[in-house]
């Protein structure tokens, strides 16, 4: 896997654009980072649901979503 490398402001709209139209849910925002510029944060509403980040590999550009959900969310009704 190659290196993350930086992820500007317009491939974070982009990809925001794109999971919007995905999910069919105009609430999911992908929002900056202040102290890492090699991932963005992504949120539904005020959620905050993963990390975005952009790699390189064979030189395509690939961007990837880390979605965390613990245990205890699964159980609220």
């Amino acid at each position: 896997m190659a290196k993350a490398k930086p992820l500007t402001a317009a491939e974070a709209k982009s990809v925001e654009t794109y999971l919007r139209k995905l999910l069919s849910n105009r609430s999911i925002e992908v929002r900056s980072r202040q102290k890492a510029a090699d991932a963005a944060e992504v949120y539904v509403g005020e959620e905050f649901v993963g990390v975005l980040s952009k790699d390189t590999e064979d030189g395509e550009v690939c961007y990837q979503m880390s979605v965390t959900i613990l245990d205890i969310d699964l159980n609220q009704d």
